[in-house]
């Protein structure tokens, strides 16, 4: 009996081999056929697209996010599912955030805000000196109306919205001011897209107290879910799947300020008696909008030199 139950199972094994080559064969002969299916397995096999476990919880500024909502479950799924897969942006702001979040960092604490908001300019602008169609701003992306009434300078010659301390002093009045009228950081944050008046109106129209129990339009809507996203990955990029070494980052040059309380003729023979050339000037100084500087009022202006040593000026050559 064990002998015939052996002849059966070897015959089993031959033909179950029979039908592996087989299919094999068949799968050959198919690719040599259509030379694209290959191609095709291949790319689905090596890159795989996955969904993203959202946080058992969350907060914005220490206030928390109600994830037992389906509602605000499903807009933050959309939001980190786009950041995530865009790949290359979130690589650059990692990069970015290495070299500007330790200027942005002590600011906020000093002023008196959570630091959180560092991710608002990080949807705002992409830590860049960006200007939008409507001509709001810098890292902060803030209007031109706005600024004066910061208190920053703005006009042809001088624009602190580009200078990146300054502005984010100035950004941190803003939000302070929005925290006092509206009652939580939350609906600040909220207010900064748009605007304090705006939110106010909403939240008595809709007869609610809070953001996430708030009907808004496409952009206000996500505003402070992209900010929660955002948080998420830059907080902890190698979850989400970005891979990098600490080489990978941008890094500030080392500076110090000089202070000017003169007219500048000409900023370029002032960046050579630095050692630097004008360019470089510039990119330490995007504020500075002009050749010359006018300071008709002689006020004090602190200009960024970077230390001898990081950059090959290349003058007179």
């Amino acid at each position: 009996m064990i002998h015939f139950k052996n002849i059966l199972a070897g015959i089993g094994l031959v033909a179950t081999t029979a039908v592996c080559v087989q299919a094999v064969q068949q799968d050959d002969d198919t690719q040599r056929i259509d030379p694209e299916i290959k191609k095709t397995n291949k790319l689905v096999n090596d890159y795989n697209v996955y969904a993203i476990p959202l946080p058992e919880t969350l907060d914005f500024a220490g206030e928390p996010v109600p994830l037992d909502n389906p509602d605000i479950r499903e807009r933050l799924d959309r939001e980190l599912l786009v950041n995530t897969y865009w790949q290359s942006n979130g690589l650059l702001l990692i990069k970015r955030a290495a070299k500007y979040f330790p200027i942005i960092e002590p600011i906020l604490e000093e002023e008196g805000l959570p630091d959180d908001f560092k991710y608002l300019a990080v949807i705002e602008s992409g830590l860049t000196q960006a200007v939008s169609p409507a001509r709001a701003t810098g890292f902060w992306q803030i209007l031109r109306s706005t600024g004066r009434e910061l208190g920053l300078e703005v006009n042809d010659n001088v624009d602190e919205r580009y200078n990146i301390e300054l502005s984010t002093r100035a950004a941190c009045r803003y939000l302070k001011n929005s925290k006092e009228n509206l009652g939580s950081w939350t609906l600040a944050a909220a207010g900064y897209n748009a605007g304090n008046a705006g939110m106010s109106r909403r939240l008595d129209q809709q007869n609610v107290n809070g953001y996430y129990d708030l009907l808004l339009g496409e952009e206000t809507g996500r505003y402070v879910f992209r900010i929660l996203a955002l948080k998420q990955i830059l907080a902890d990029p190698e979850r989400y799947g970005f891979n990098f070494k600490e080489e990978h980052l941008y890094e500030k040059v080392p500076s110090y300020k000089v202070k000017v309380d003169t007219v500048v003729t000409d900023f370029v023979q002032f960046a050579e008696h630095f050692g630097i050339n004008y360019k470089i000037l510039k990119l330490h100084n995007p504020w500075l909008r002009e050749d010359h500087l006018n300071n008709a009022s002689r006020k004090a202006y602190q200009i960024e030199i970077p230390k001898e040593g990081y950059y090959n000026a290349n003058i007179g050559q």
